[in-house]
């Protein structure tokens, strides 16, 4: 799912877009966080699909999943 999540240099700043679209993973997530329902989002992006919301969600997910390892003591 998260293969449709793409990285583009020359688009958006090689922020990660959806798709290739020009469409950023943090704008969807800015309308999922600011209460915006997945049908209201795919209203208003005709081109986005409930999938791809998904994958917003997956790939959020995936970037915070990294241990933290505590400091030594030494």
């Amino acid at each position: 799912m998260i293969d449709r999540i793409t990285f583009d240099p020359g688009q958006c700043g090689g922020r990660p877009c959806i798709r290739g679209m020009r469409i950023m993973v943090r704008d969807v997530l800015g309308l999922l966080a600011a209460g915006v329902t997945e049908s209201e989002i795919v209203a208003d992006y005709p081109d986005l699909e409930a999938d791809d919301i998904r994958a917003c969600l997956a790939f959020a997910a995936a970037q915070i999943d990294h241990p933290v390892l505590p400091a030594s003591a030494a």
